[in-house]
């Protein structure tokens, strides 16, 4: 068994061990926001083909869970939505988004494995915080970098306007 390391400035009082919270206690029927990263932060969209495939299982996941966006941001080797849905039907939506798509990532280019690093992680969205949270996953490309405004980046959208940053 290799030795267990912290992280540079992670405590023992950190929990991070600590299991994950159980979907069942979050509400029945919320607004949530969604995310999953690479496996070792891997790139999960080499390029645009990939992210209209995505888009395109995503649109599926609406159709046939139910699901409704306020918003969705798709990066180099994760993604973020602000989804309205059943909590049922966003987790069986999102097992089949993401193993649709990783299986034809992985025969797209020859790989085998795990694309994404764990199961997507959520968070219910409060109405007085669904503004905020749209506005951190539209700034996600500004953040990173990777464009000066918000509206400059062409994989994410939201039904709302956004105030530029």
């Amino acid at each position: 068994m290799f030795p267990q390391r912290r992280a540079a400035g992670v405590s023992r009082r950190t929990v991070v061990g600590m299991p994950r919270r159980p979907r069942y206690v979050f509400p029945e029927y919320a607004v949530f926001h969604v995310t999953a990263r690479g496996a070792g932060r891997i790139p999960i969209y080499r390029d645009d083909d990939d992210r209209r495939c995505f888009l395109g299982l995503l649109g599926d996941g609406a159709t046939h869970f139910g699901w409704s966006f306020h918003a969705f941001c798709l990066m180099t080797n994760h993604y973020h939505l602000v989804v309205e849905a059943f909590r049922q039907g966003l987790s069986d939506g999102m097992q089949h988004v993401n193993g649709e798509y990783a299986q034809g990532f992985n025969g797209k280019y020859a790989r085998w494995g795990h694309l994404f690093g764990e199961r997507f992680w959520c968070k219910p969205v409060d109405e007085e915080e669904l503004a905020v949270t749209c506005q951190y996953v539209l700034a996600n490309p500004v953040r990173a970098g990777l464009c000066d405004r918000i509206s400059d980046w062409p994989w994410s959208a939201s039904r709302y306007d956004s105030v530029e940053l």
